[in-house]
């Protein structure tokens, strides 16, 4: 198993801070893990459906750091109203 470089996880997430990509590699996950948590983030609703257990392990780990990154990027429909 080879550890996971800054070029990896931008090239499978696409542009993330510096800080998220250390947490990301810090995990100690794989590509196939990243490749799961994108996927989870991606479509989760469909994965759900189709009787998949929700993430865990690195994976969630995952999922839940880029979801904070993704959550903080899309504009607050409340203050839009």
């Amino acid at each position: 198993m080879t550890s996971l470089t800054q070029k990896d996880v931008t090239t499978m997430l696409g542009p993330l801070d510096d800080v998220t990509v250390a947490k990301i590699i810090a995990t100690g996950a794989t590509a196939d893990e990243v490749a799961q948590a994108q996927a989870w983030l991606c479509n989760d609703e469909a994965l759900i459906n189709a009787g998949k257990p929700l993430p865990a392990g690195r994976v969630g780990e995952l999922v839940a750091i880029v979801a904070v990154i993704e959550d903080e990027a899309e504009p607050d429909v409340a203050r839009q109203s």
